[in-house]
């Protein structure tokens, strides 16, 4: 069994608040809680139902007369049980929320025009599409504004009707005890009218289902999880309301000699240890075609070497990154007797200069101990 809280206590006023002083407190509570602030927060929500519950209390006279005497099982005896949604609160106190966000609740509850949904398509493109930008079509289905009757819902040449159980307002009324419960028409479902001739090519839904192709323009420098919103390209609205928005994710494969990292390219180059040795020129991709590599005297493995301005653009100002090159020494694994003599005769040239390198290391790390 839920306990509930006192009634002043959840405004935070005295016993002996006036009018106005109970009105600027709910204020307060509603702007603080109110669900358009806290989206998807049940905790606020709860807060902002249970203000309104005792403002709904305690601005009436005679309900607040009965919760001082009797307390909340002496109302729940005289028939109020509180609010069943947001709907009853923006109902109840649509001036107050007027006041305060500039929308009567009653008349946000009541009205039609509704924007479409937005829709999602996942696209994938290559490594170069993603390096220097494509444009494309894709074949999208989705809802649009009935052609017949331009999305009245209706028999062309007919009009939506005021609902006579509600006469228009969405809602109705019954008295339990004191107090009059307000819930919504059952017959226009809060609408506030009928569609008496509906449209016979979309049953009275106003949309049908259309396949339409969509240019897509992929600017250079996207990459995986980059998202373009085409405008106006989702689900069509609802009563002449506007249509959502399509929102296309890119998905970029790999390459099989380029990786990307942010705006930069990187490549590896494979050369011998001859070339990273005597130096060398050497041909090397790039995203725009071949460029020459010079190989400095005694390149060692790993090291890196720039093209600048050869890489990725950015999508804030169009600069471009570089193309970073790393050389991978390879090392010969079929020599022929002769390379083998050679590489011999250059092994006994260099041996002594490794052997007193490496002496002087350990003496310089004994006189350190």
């Amino acid at each position: 069994m839920t306990i509930k809280r006192d009634y002043y206590e959840i405004l935070d006023v005295g016993r002996d608040a006036t009018e106005t002083e109970l009105k600027s407190a709910y204020r307060k509570q509603a702007i603080k809680y109110h669900p358009d602030k806290n989206p998807g927060n049940k905790v606020a929500e709860d807060k902002f139902k249970e203000a309104a519950e005792a403002y709904e209390v305690l601005q009436d006279p005679q309900k607040r007369q009965i919760y001082d005497q009797y307390g909340h099982q002496g109302l729940e005896g005289a028939g109020f049980s509180g609010f069943r949604g947001f709907e009853d609160i923006f109902s109840s106190f649509g001036g107050i929320f007027e006041d305060l966000f500039g929308f009567s609740g009653a008349n946000r509850s009541q009205s039609r025009t509704q924007r479409g949904s937005d829709l999602r398509y996942d696209m994938r493109i290559s490594f170069m599409d993603a390096a220097f930008g494509t444009e494309t079509e894709i074949d999208l289905e989705k809802t649009a504004a009935c052609p017949q009757c331009e999305g009245s819902a209706c028999k062309p040449g007919t009009y939506p009707e005021t609902c006579r159980h509600c006469q228009g307002t969405g809602q109705v009324s019954r008295s339990q005890g004191f107090f009059t419960v307000r819930t919504t028409c059952p017959s226009c479902r809060g609408q506030g009218q009928i569609i008496a001739n509906p449209c016979s090519e979309c049953n009275g839904a106003g949309k049908v289902l259309i396949h339409k192709k969509v240019s897509v323009k992929i600017p250079g420098g996207v990459d995986t999880g980059s998202r373009l919103r085409l405008t106006g390209e989702g689900e069509a609205g609802s009563h002449n309301g506007p249509p959502g928005d399509l929102y296309v994710f890119i998905h970029v494969d790999t390459h099989e000699f380029f990786q990307r990292n942010n705006v930069d390219v990187i490549c590896v180059v494979p050369i011998s240890f001859i070339q990273a040795a005597l130096g060398d020129e050497v041909t090397v991709p790039t995203l725009k075609g071949e460029k020459v590599l010079k190989i400095p005297k005694g390149t060692q493995p790993g090291e890196l070497f720039r093209f600048p301005g050869e890489g990725i653009p950015s999508l804030r100002n169009g600069r471009r990154g570089d193309q970073v090159i790393q050389v991978d020494i390879k090392t010969p694994t079929h020599l022929s007797k002769k390379q083998e003599d050679l590489l011999l005769e250059f092994k006994r040239l260099e041996s002594g200069k490794f052997s007193t390198k490496l002496k002087n290391i350990l003496k310089g790390g004994s006189a350190g101990r």
